[in-house]
């Protein structure tokens, strides 16, 4: 039986609201760092055959979380911004190709985009703001356009997305999706061969309750081929481990992707808690991360001069709800609530609370307390 209070022994009075940024370690997860460490200092790396157990083990939760075809689909990365360049400079490119993003996306999901303009590739920022976001998305996929990169959710909005929708507009177009699904990886189901995306990438630090410098790469098997490999080393052959084989290809599943040494640091916290997440269940693992939202929505709701930022619909929202206070500036309001222990973020014109599927009632109820008295002064 899991005891979630057992897992996040956070001190009395922190308010953690902040999951959508960098999130607390379950304690499962620094008992596994803890144990490597001590391994390490006393045998060295006398059980790596063990700590590959582990890595092994690491790929098939992600392959479950995923809902990948394969855990050779899945390539263990430094982080999304890496994996989101795999595709942007390994695809092959022509002067005049199209790329359609958001104009809401996180630099990560803009940035590499728009390095591509000496190819002579042009990105297409589309507004998120009317009443259709994703017909808006696909109606910009004209026949130039071979790739929609767009985020799962929103990063400062908290705008969630249709993307089994915008996954079966872009196959009918034949444009590429690839998804960047860092704001939804560990806090809502995903899946994507229901999505019927190229590309998926997300870090562990955030939702999947991870260390920062591990995610996560889905690229589609019969795409893999297609992206041109720009990291060689031993650990991305097809024959690794053959130190002694002269000739060599890259890997036919997406380790092609992992140019060298493996992250084994890592890999132990976050397969340890992946094992959370998989033990609480992703289906009880969102409806309680959407309670605690529904629970923020209300209270925020009830009081006055607090302006909502984010969509407050079920089908629309994530683990992000941002606001506004009246009679204070965002950056001071910011400053104050530090002060008072709640851990949250400043992001795009307003103050950031993204909860997770554990975080008490007692955390959200006296975070709107104190908005409640500082919307009086």
């Amino acid at each position: 039986m899991i005891h979630i209070n057992d897992e996040f022994p956070q001190i009395v009075d922190l308010r953690y609201l902040n999951h959508a940024a960098v999130a607390p370690w379950p304690r499962r997860a620094a008992r596994a760092v803890s144990a490597f460490a001590e391994q390490n200092a006393t045998l060295g790396a006398r059980d790596y055959p063990q700590w590959l157990t582990v890595e092994r083990s690491l790929r098939q939760r992600l392959k479950r979380l995923l809902n990948a075809p394969s855990s050779g689909d899945v390539a263990l990365v430094k982080n999304t911004s890496e994996a989101l360049s795999f595709v942007a400079f390994g695809l092959d490119w022509k002067r005049g190709d199209r790329i359609v993003i958001s104009d809401e996306e996180f630099p990560s999901n803009r940035v590499v985009w728009e390095a591509l303009r000496p190819l002579g590739v042009e990105v297409v920022q589309v507004s998120l703001k009317g009443d259709d976001p994703e017909g808006d998305l696909l109606a910009a996929c004209g026949p130039r356009v071979r790739l929609m990169a767009i985020s799962a959710v929103q990063y400062a909005s908290g705008l969630r997305l249709d993307l089994a929708r915008l996954g079966e507009g872009c196959e009918q177009r034949d444009v590429l999706l690839c998804i960047d699904a860092i704001q939804q990886l560990g806090a809502l189901p995903f899946d994507v061969q229901h999505n019927r995306c190229a590309f998926a990438m997300a870090d562990g630090h955030k939702w999947m309750l991870g260390p920062e410098g591990l995610g996560v790469f889905y690229c589609r098997s019969d795409l893999r081929d297609q992206l041109k490999l720009h990291e060689y080393g031993w650990h991305m052959l097809e024959h690794t481990g053959d130190y002694d084989r002269t000739d060599w290809e890259p890997a036919r599943s997406a380790r092609r992707f992992e140019c060298g040494s493996p992250n084994l640091l890592g890999a132990m916290a976050l397969e340890a808690s992946l094992s959370l997440l998989e033990e609480v269940g992703m289906e009880r693992v969102a409806a309680e991360l959407d309670e605690r939202i529904e629970w923020l929505c209300r209270g925020l709701g009830d009081l006055d001069g607090v302006d909502i930022l984010s969509p407050t619909t079920p089908d629309r929202r994530a683990g992000i709800l941002t606001f506004r206070l009246q009679g204070w500036d965002n950056a001071a309001l910011f400053e104050r609530l530090k002060a008072e222990q709640v851990v949250c973020a400043l992001r795009s014109g307003g103050i950031r609370f993204s909860p997770h599927f554990y975080t008490p009632q007692r955390v959200i109820d006296e975070t709107v307390a104190l908005l409640q008295e500082l919307a009086r002064h």
